[in-house]
C-alpha cells in the first residue's frame, strides 16, 4: 500500500527548477499543442458545479489509489475532458499525479487532452506514462489504456475505416468485460461520429443508443446529457436537444459550456433573447476565470466560438452595436487552430451585410495573411464578393481561384471530409453567374441555400440564415426578384422569427406592387425588431414606408 499522507505532503513542496527538469523528461517542453505546458500544469483546488462527485449525475469513474484526494481530482479532469474544458482537465489531472504518481488513467486523460490540443507526440508520450504503470492497476483500467493504444493508432490514420472498426470492436470487447462501465458506454457513442476523433459532437441515431444506455447504467449522467444535445441537434431534434441542454445546465452550473449548449437551442425555437442570456452568463464565467487563474483568453478555444454565438444572436435581433463589438473582440483574437480560423468569416460577412465595404476589405485581407487555408480562402472569398459588388467581373473571378486554390490545401480529416469552403465557393460563383446566365446562377444559388440548410448544427443553422439573407440581397442587385422572393421564403421557412426575412418578403412585395403584402410583412418584421438599436437602418426604413402608408 501507498502512503497516502506521505505523497500528500511531498505533492505539497514546491520543487526548485533544477529538480523538476530532472524529474520531469518532458520539463523543457514549452507547449502541448497550443497551450503553454506550465499553463497545462498549474496546481489547481477541487472545486464544484462541473460534473464531478459522487453525487446523481456527477462523473465518477474509480481508479486504482489509496488517495481519496487524487480520486476526486481524477474526476474532476474525466468531467472537464467531457466539457471540452481542455486546460483544466489538464491541470486536474496533473494535481491527481501529485497526489499519485502511479494513479495510471491521469495519464490516459492527459493523452486525450494532448489530442484535444493537437499534439499527437504528447498523447503517445502519456498513453506511454500509462502503459509504464499499467502493472499496478485493475484488469478493467488496464482495458482501458488498451483502449486508448487503438484509438490512437486510429487518430493516426483517421481517413483508416478499418482501423476505426478496431477502435469500435475494442470498446466492445472491453464492454463485455465490463458492462457497467459508464465511460465506455460513453466513448462507445463517440466512435459512431465519422471517425475515431469523435468526442460526442457530431453523433446520430447510433450515437444516441449508447448515450441513452449510459444514463441507464448511471442515472442523469450529465455527460451522457451533454452529447445528447449534440447527438439530437444533428438529427435536427431541437425540443430533445432543448430538453437534455436545461439539465446539463443544472448538473454543470459553472462550466461555460453548458450555458453555451442551453443556448444553442433556445434561439432555434424563437427564444433568442432566452439564448443570450445563457451566452452572457458563459461569457461571464470564462471572464471570471481568466482573471482568477491568469489564463489568456485567446488559449481558450470555447472563448471565441461563444463570442460569435452571442455576436451572431445580438445581429438577430438587430442589435448591430452589440454584435459588432462582440465580433470585433473574436476577430482580434490569435486562432488556435483552422476551424476557428475560418469562423474568423462572421465578422468581413457582417461588415458586407451593413455595406462597410473598406472594413470588410481589410478584414478579408487579414484572413488572407492567415497560416490556415481554410481562412485564407474564406478571404478570397469575400474579396471576390467585395469585387462583384463593385461590378469588377474579372477581379472577382481571379478571387475564386485564389480560393479554390487555397480550398484545395484545406486536410478534410479534420473536417470529417466535408470541405467547408465549397457552399461560400459556389455562392459567390452563383453571384457571377447572375450577371452573365442568370438561370444558372439562380439554380446554383438555390443549390447553396439547400445545401446549408441541410447541415445539421446550431453553427450551420444561423450561417445558413445569413447567407440566404446575402443571397437574396444579391438577387435584388441583379434585379432577379423571382429569386430574391424565393430567398426571403427560405429565410422565413428556416426561422419565421427573424426579422430580417420579413422585411426581405415586403421589399420583394413593394417591388411586385402588392402594397398590402408588403405592409404585413413590414408590420412583422417590425414587430419582431422590437429590441433592435433605435437607428437600425432598416427599421428606419422599414417605419418610413408603414408611415407613408
Amino acid at each position: 500500500m501507498r502512503n497516502t499522507l506521505l505523497l500528500i505532503s511531498l505533492a505539497a513542496l514546491p520543487l526548485p527548477a533544477s529538480a523538476q527538469s530532472a524529474d520531469d523528461p518532458h520539463a523543457a517542453c514549452a507547449a502541448v499543442g497550443y497551450v503553454p505546458r506550465e499553463l497545462l500544469e498549474k496546481p489547481v483546488t477541487l472545486r464544484e458545479g462541473m460534473g464531478a462527485g459522487r453525487g446523481p449525475g456527477q462523473a465518477h469513474d474509480p481508479v486504482t489509489t489509496v488517495s481519496v484526494e487524487a480520486q476526486a481530482f481524477y474526476d474532476q479532469g474525466v468531467a472537464y475532458l467531457h466539457s471540452y474544458v481542455w486546460i483544466e482537465a489538464a491541470r486536474a489531472f496533473r494535481q491527481a499525479l501529485r497526489l499519485d504518481p502511479k494513479l495510471a488513467l491521469a495519464h490516459v486523460g492527459l493523452s486525450r487532452v494532448a489530442t484535444a490540443l493537437d499534439d499527437t507526440k504528447a498523447a503517445w508520450r502519456e498513453l506511454a506514462e500509462a502503459e509504464a504503470t499499467a502493472g499496478e492497476v485493475t484488469p478493467r483500467e488496464r482495458r482501458r489504456i488498451a483502449l486508448r493504444r487503438v484509438q490512437l493508432e486510429a487518430l493516426d490514420d483517421l481517413a483508416s475505416v478499418p482501423k476505426h472498426a478496431a477502435y469500435k470492436k475494442a470498446l466492445d470487447d472491453a464492454l463485455a468485460q465490463d458492462i457497467l462501465d459508464v465511460e465506455l458506454w460513453l466513448l462507445r457513442g463517440n466512435t459512431e461520429e465519422a471517425t475515431a476523433a469523435g468526442r460526442g459532437q457530431r453523433g446520430g441515431a447510433a450515437s444516441v443508443a449508447f448515450y441513452e444506455r449510459a444514463l441507464a447504467v448511471s442515472p442523469g449522467h450529465f455527460a451522457a446529457h451533454h452529447y445528447l444535445v449534440h447527438s439530437h441537434e444533428m438529427l435536427g431534434r431541437v425540443d430533445d436537444a432543448l430538453l437534455h441542454g436545461e439539465v446539463y445546465v443544472r448538473l454543470a452550473p459553472a462550466v461555460p459550456h453548458a450555458h453555451h449548449m442551453w443556448a444553442h437551442d433556445l434561439r432555434r425555437v424563437g427564444r433568442t433573447q432566452d439564448a443570450i442570456v445563457e451566452f452572457r452568463k458563459a461569457n461571464a464565467l470564462e471572464n471570471a476565470y481568466y482573471a482568477a487563474e491568469g489564463i489568456p483568453a485567446e488559449l481558450d478555444w470555447h472563448h471565441q466560438h461563444n463570442l460569435d454565438l452571442l455576436a451572431t444572436s445580438h445581429q438577430h435581433q438587430g442589435q448591430m452595436r452589440e454584435a459588432e463589438a462582440l465580433m470585433r473582440r473574436s476577430f482580434a483574437m490569435p486562432p488556435p487552430y483552422e476551424y476557428s480560423a475560418f469562423n474568423k468569416k462572421e465578422w468581413p460577412a457582417f461588415l458586407l451585410s451593413r455595406g462597410r465595404v473598406a472594413e470588410a476589405r481589410e478584414a478579408a485581407q487579414a484572413l488572407v495573411a492567415s497560416r490556415f487555408p481554410a481562412a485564407r480562402a474564406i478571404g478570397h472569398v469575400t474579396l471576390a464578393q467585395l469585387a462583384l459588388s463593385a461590378d469588377s467581373l474579372d477581379e472577382s473571378r481571379a478571387e475564386v481561384a485564389l480560393a479554390e486554390r487555397e480550398s484545395a490545401a484545406v486536410d478534410l480529416n479534420m473536417w470529417a471530409s466535408r470541405n467547408p469552403l465549397l457552399p461560400y465557393l459556389d455562392l459567390v460563383k452563383g453571384s457571377l453567374q447572375l450577371r452573365s446566365e442568370p438561370a444558372a446562377g439562380r439554380a446554383l444559388l438555390e443549390d447553396v441555400g439547400r445545401r446549408l440548410r441541410a447541415l445539421p448544427g446550431p453553427d450551420a443553422w444561423v450561417q445558413a440564415l445569413f447567407v440566404l439573407e446575402s443571397i437574396a440581397r444579391a438577387a435584388r442587385e441583379a434585379s432577379d426578384w423571382e429569386l430574391a422572393e424565393r430567398m426571403a421564403r427560405q429565410m422565413l421557412e428556416h426561422d419565421s422569427a427573424y426579422a430580417g426575412g420579413h422585411y426581405a418578403l415586403g421589399l420583394v412585395a413593394e417591388k411586385r406592387g402588392d402594397a398590402a403584402a408588403a405592409q404585413r410583412s413590414f408590420a412583422e418584421a417590425a414587430g419582431l425588431w422590437v429590441q433592435a438599436d433605435l437607428d437600425l437602418p432598416e427599421l428606419q426604413r422599414l417605419r418610413r414606408k408603414v408611415a407613408a402608408r
